[in-house]
């Protein structure tokens, strides 16, 4: 599934590939919408079906991903909203082991995450995931998001890399298909995202697992010391 032998470089995703996708998902799907209607006075199910469509709008782009735009768009504070539900963050299964068996390994780990970087800062400061890694890059320093080509042409300049020889982890296709067509030597989904939801569907072509588990196998063997 992974040829840990040629690789060198980890990039991996941050929502829904490090971390529980639930509490994103429950941000946007539930406590957000039901914040929006009480400031607002409005309807729960109206304001929901609101906020679902304009969000939906600016999927793909990096407004979608920007908390600076949608509290401005919608005269709320994104992040103190985040913040009521933070207790919600948390790791995906063996997600922890897996960074130290990648460490172990000798395998350089840099997050390549659309997170913007203001609930960034309040997920790193929840779980201390900053510590398990070589680097963090936001989309947002990049001026676009993982799906554009020249995403990770701009992300050479910032983290080096030997595209060839990269690992791209993630729990979105589209993101997936991205770095492929930029010529990373491999990629990995994440069927599981969120832990309170069906597992996704796969894609013909890129390799997909439900956990870490499922390849920490393969990466504690590359960890192992060659023999003298």
């Amino acid at each position: 599934m992974v040829n840990w032998h040629s690789i060198d470089t980890v990039f991996l995703d941050m929502d829904g590939t490090l971390l529980d996708l639930h509490f994103d998902n429950h941000f946007w799907l539930d406590h957000l919408p039901r914040r929006y209607a009480e400031q607002f006075r409005l309807d729960p199910a109206d304001a929901r079906d609101t906020l679902i469509q304009m969000i939906m709008a600016e999927r793909g782009t990096l407004n979608w991903y920007c908390t600076d735009y949608w509290s401005e768009r919608l005269s709320v504070d994104i992040v103190g909203l985040k913040a009521e539900v933070g207790d919600r963050i948390g790791y995906r299964p063996h997600a922890k082991r897996f960074l130290e068996a990648l460490n172990a390994a000798g395998l350089r780990s840099v997050i390549v995450t659309n997170c913007h970087p203001d609930p960034l800062a309040l997920k790193l400061e929840r779980t201390g995931l900053d510590a398990h890694v070589d680097g963090i890059v936001s989309s947002h320093e990049l001026g676009l998001p993982k799906e554009a080509p020249e995403f990770w042409h701009r992300l050479q300049g910032r983290e080096p890399y030997a595209a060839a020889r990269t690992l791209m982890v993630d729990d979105s296709l589209p993101v997936l298909e991205s770095a492929r067509r930029a010529g990373l030597g491999q990629c990995l989904a994440i069927l599981a995202p969120d832990s309170r939801q069906p597992d996704r569907a796969g894609h013909p072509e890129i390799p997909g697992v439900r956990d870490f588990d499922e390849v920490l196998p393969g990466l504690l063997e590359r960890s192992v010391p060659s023999a003298p």
